[in-house]
């Protein structure tokens, strides 16, 4: 699946990924590969991608919001 993390300012990652896991505003939750559409608040946390080659990448974050559709996933978080 396609991940693009960005804030409104700057593009912080954009690349394929297999594994996605998110701090939701309800509680973490895990995306894999062809997951179904989905629209989420982003909680203070910590996102967990790991790449098709299987490199784990971790990234703080603040919040922000979460959408997944046709197998690619945007995260905007909050400035």
């Amino acid at each position: 699946m396609t991940v693009t993390i960005s804030t409104p300012d700057k593009l912080i990652f954009e690349g394929e990924a297999k594994l996605l896991q998110l701090p939701g505003a309800d509680g973490s939750f895990e995306v894999l590969d062809r997951h179904a559409p989905i629209l989420s608040l982003l909680s203070k946390g910590k996102i967990r991608l790991v790449e098709n080659g299987g490199e784990e990448r971790f990234f703080e974050i603040g919040g922000g919001l979460f959408g997944m559709a046709k197998n690619a996933c945007r995260i905007l978080l909050t400035a």
